[in-house]
This record gives structure tokens, sequence and C-alpha cells, in this order.
């Protein structure tokens, strides 16, 4: 046995640097994405907040109080937005089944506009 049969040659690391860069591309897009997110809903929160003050709106949580009863399940996300001329909280809700649908509340009375499949 000689001295090179018993030590294999070295592994390039040129595969394992590829994937680490893979990785790092990966969770820098993952995080890019997560901050457009976490931009948007800051956004959705300044609106309704100015919107709240300039009294065209009201309150998330009084809109809540008020339809919570409505709607059809548990609730996995809100927005506010602009549609039609009008604000509107968009809920999202999970049915006991599964069923995932979004609910359009009328932000300045509190009325349910529409109910759509996600």
């Amino acid at each position: 046995m000689t001295l090179a049969s018993a030590f294999p040659p070295p592994v390039s690391a040129r595969p394992r640097r590829t994937a680490l860069y893979a990785c790092l591309l990966l969770a820098v897009t993952m995080l890019g994405a997560g901050v457009q997110t976490a931009n948007a809903d800051d956004e959705d929160h300044e609106r309704a907040r100015h919107a709240v003050e300039a009294d065209k709106v009201r309150p998330l949580a009084e809109i809540l109080s008020k339809v919570r009863p409505s709607l059809p399940g548990r609730i996995i996300g809100t927005e506010f937005e602009e549609e039609h001329g009008r604000y509107v909280y968009e809920f999202k809700v999970i049915s006991p089944s599964g069923r995932v649908r979004e609910i359009y509340v009328d932000a300045a009375s509190g009325a349910i506009l529409s109910e759509e499949d996600d």
C-alpha cells in the first residue's frame, strides 16, 4: 500500500461552493419577498390610520366586532384597500372545512360587500 492509495484525492470545493451560493441566493430572495410583504403591511396600516384619523373609516377593531359573528370561520389575514372609490377591509377566512374565502367589508359602515373564494 502506497501513501497515495491510503488517502483519497481531495474533493473539489467547487460543488460545495456552488450549492452554498445557491442557498444564499434563495435566502436573499426569500428575505426580499418578506421585506416587500412587510412594507405592504406597513403601507396598509399607515393608510388605514390616516383614513381613521380623517374620519373616513372606522377602526379595524370596531369593524371586527360588528362583522365577526357573520364571518364563516377563522380569520387568517386582513388587508386595507381602496376599491371602486371606497375603502374596504378584506378578511381572509378559513372555514372549518378548510375552504379559504375573501370577505370584503365596507370600512366606513361595516357592511359586508362581497365574498369570494381565494
